[in-house]
């Protein structure tokens, strides 16, 4: 399994951007994630979705503002950040876990992860 992360970018408060995670192989009956590392701070869960029944997870503090989905047929995996606020600043990353128990919010538990892709939200 390979995944492609993309989308990152410079986006003033308020803003938004859609991050894009292309997976190549095996998908079904996994688990994909969103997580984001500051720099000084540990890797953080964001968001998750199943790829079998599209159910979703989120840090309490994105809710409302972060919105994961997926497009089976294009194997890739988005999430649509509005709102976006300075402390949302962070290399993001996409991984797969590869397990069908959900959700999981713990990096250790996902079997590959993207290269990563920078969000900067300036104040």
């Amino acid at each position: 399994v390979q995944l492609q992360a993309s989308g990152g970018g410079l986006v003033q408060a308020g803003g938004f951007l859609r991050l894009s995670c292309a997976a190549s192989g095996r998908t079904f009956s996994s688990y994909m994630g969103w997580f984001r590392q500051a720099p000084g701070k540990e890797r953080e869960f964001v968001a998750g979705i199943s790829w079998s029944d599209g159910s979703t997870h989120y840090l309490d503090s994105v809710k409302g503002r972060l919105t994961i989905s997926r497009d089976n047929a294009k194997n890739t995996v988005y999430l649509q950040m509005n709102s976006l606020k300075p402390e949302d600043t962070a290399v993001y990353y996409c991984a797969l876990a590869l397990a069908d128990d959900k959700p999981i919010t713990i990096a250790a538990m996902y079997d590959y992860w993207g290269q990563g892709t920078q969000v900067t939200v300036s104040s």
